[in-house]
């Protein structure tokens, strides 16, 4: 990759593949420079074999003698990238998906390329080029092929060939904008979602349970048609029902219409879900359940570099109970899981135990340690049946309100979830301006349901009871209530209940009960573009002697990965390579070598 070693002018940026600078437009940077690292990253094509600056031409017409047509991105089948070895044109405009597949029919009726992508930042299409007695035709296909591929490969994938996503965000913002303009019976998001995730569970079974010389059943082929895909998926399911029957309902159905489905199969078929370093099913529901219904019930989605910042700061060990009593998605427990299972298989290796020995402990961790309360009882069944599929721990997930009082649970919830009962409790509340807890009889079960007031000597004195108090308050004394005395907790919380004076009795309520580890001030970015809400994170041990004078890991974080769109941040450093602006990772390591010196 050429790299110009010059400082970024003002309103550019530097172009992923030739490394010049180039305008900062919504097009430049929301879909040539995400596919061009997409061609890269997730389809494997070498950067000396893709041309976007200076732009590859093709003719306007037959006759012409000059090509004048610009194309965004043109890949080649070497590094000579010479005119009969174009392999695949990417258009990139901001059109609609009629005018996008029209230009890009005519951009490879005069090139040599037999293969073409329009993408937007928002929708995508994939076109074959064929001809046929003299005829020019144009196939929508599932996908391109991958690097070293052949067309005809397309869908042919063995489970080892599946690899990681890059960003699965611009992914699923396609498939939910191409469902939402083309499947047939369906309009609301809350379906779409359903439908979505009902996919990504048999994805993720597929992955699991084929064997990695095999082809995986979750395919679409060129060759063959949507009614034959959709039968095949729904064959998927059905194992998926019959294999998690206490998690997936009987009645849930792939109702998707055989092209939609397609569709969403092509998109996802190249990809490794399980190992892909973003959790598959929060940024799904994040794209197909819109800001404003997560808004309003503060279901602001953790993202994951801060969710494993998190669990390597608590370090949970392997026999740690654990549980998040507002889990959403399922978030910190998958992460939480992964964390655990890897020091399983230290240990399996430390004392040479057989690999069926280390599955049957991970196992034996999932379902036994892992735990997750949510009152939303899409997220809960979506947190369950993730944890099921992804290591067993289903029978852990409960859909109550953790708030309320144990006695109105259930029998499996009270009888599974103790108070005191947990290592350590790892969450992110809800949060907004506009949720409040008004139950007097929920208020009255908690010490921070009441006013306090300071006295002259600067004691707080409990008062009446509040009207309403935010749930996230709340929160902190459920979390403190479910942990054993020396257990850990890691939470998300607004940073304003650390800075303005009418949460003093807060801070004072948690000092007094918890000898607080780490602060760890977050970036206004983190939430973005959902919510400007700027939080922190608090790492704390119960304990009921607290030091009167003891050090505190104090952290402030200015680059998250992503900007105020939701954008990665990604910067150019001295040697000329590019890097993702993100001080996150290291704050668990930094936290780790300060408590070593103490």
């Amino acid at each position: 990759m050429k790299v110009e070693k010059t400082e970024i002018k003002e309103g550019y940026l530097i172009d992923y593949i030739s490394g010049k600078q180039v305008k900062d437009t919504p097009e430049e940077r929301e879909a040539v420079q995400v596919f061009s690292k997409s061609l890269v990253e997730d389809y494997g094509y070498p950067v000396n074999q893709i041309q976007t600056r200076p732009q590859w031409r093709v003719k306007v017409r037959p006759s012409d003698v000059k090509k004048e047509y610009p194309v965004d991105i043109a890949v080649f089948t070497s590094k000579e990238r010479l005119e009969e070895e174009t392999h695949i044109i990417v258009e990139c405009k901001k059109k609609s998906r009629k005018d996008g597949r029209g230009q890009l029919e005519d951009y490879l009726r005069f090139s040599k390329a037999r293969l073409g992508v329009w993408f937007n930042g928002e929708n995508r299409l994939f076109l074959l080029k064929s001809e046929k007695d003299g005829q020019i035709h144009f196939n929508e296909i599932p996908n391109i092929p991958r690097y070293d591929q052949r067309i005809e490969d397309i869908g042919h994938f063995k489970r080892s060939d599946l690899k990681p996503a890059n960003n699965l965000k611009s992914v699923f913002k396609a498939i939910r904008n191409y469902l939402a303009a083309n499947a047939v019976g369906i309009t609301r998001d809350e379906v779409f979602a359903q439908q979505l995730i009902n996919l990504i569970f048999c994805k993720i079974y597929d992955e699991r349970f084929t064997k990695s010389t095999d082809i995986v059943t979750f395919r679409a082929g060129i060759d063959e048609s949507s009614s034959k895909v959709k039968e095949r998926i729904v064959k998927l399911f059905d194992k998926v029902k019959k294999q998690y029957d206490d998690v997936i309902e009987v009645a849930d159905s792939i109702v998707l219409d055989d092209e939609s489905l397609t569709y969403v199969v092509g998109e996802l078929q190249n990809y490794c879900l399980v190992d892909s370093e973003r959790d598959a099913v929060a940024e799904a529901f994040e794209i197909f359940i819109g800001p404003s219904l997560k808004g309003g019930q503060g279901q602001f989605f953790t993202p994951r570099n801060v969710v494993k910042m998190i669990i390597e700061m608590v370090d949970p060990g392997v026999d740690d109970k654990i549980i998040d009593p507002a889990c959403g998605s399922g978030g910190f427990l998958v992460e939480g899981l992964r964390y655990v299972w890897n020091k399983v298989d230290e240990q399996g290796k430390e004392y040479g135990w057989p690999e069926h020995e280390i599955f049957a402990e991970k196992q034996k961790v999932a379902i036994r340690n892992f735990r997750g309360i949510d009152k939303d009882n899409f997220l809960s069944k979506v947190a369950k049946a993730y944890m099921a599929i992804l290591g067993d721990g289903r029978g852990g997930v409960y859909c109550e309100n953790s708030l309320e009082s144990k006695k109105n649970w259930s029998y499996d919830t009270k009888n599974e979830i103790s108070f005191g009962g947990f290592d350590v409790v790892l969450t992110n509340p809800p949060f907004g301006k506009k949720l409040a807890i008004d139950s007097e009889d929920i208020l009255n079960k908690y010490e921070l349901g009441y006013s306090w007031k300071q006295d002259k000597e600067g004691e707080f004195e409990k008062g009446k009871l509040q009207d309403k108090q935010a749930p996230q308050i709340l929160f902190i004394e459920r979390c403190l209530d479910l942990l054993t005395p020396g257990g850990k907790l890691g939470i998300v919380l607004l940073e304003s209940i650390f800075g303005m004076p009418k949460y003093r009795y807060v801070v004072d309520y948690l000092t007094k009960r918890t000898k607080i580890l780490a602060i760890v001030a977050l970036p206004e970015d983190l939430f973005q573009p959902h919510t400007h809400a700027k939080t922190c994170v608090v790492i704390c041990e119960k304990s009921e002697a607290i030091p009167e004078d003891y050090s505190i890991f104090m952290s402030d974080v200015k680059w998250c990965g992503h900007d105020s769109r939701g954008n990665p941040t990604i910067r150019i450093n001295e040697n000329g390579e590019q890097i993702l602006l993100d001080d996150i990772p290291k704050v668990a390591e930094m936290f780790h070598r300060k408590n070593s010196h103490d």
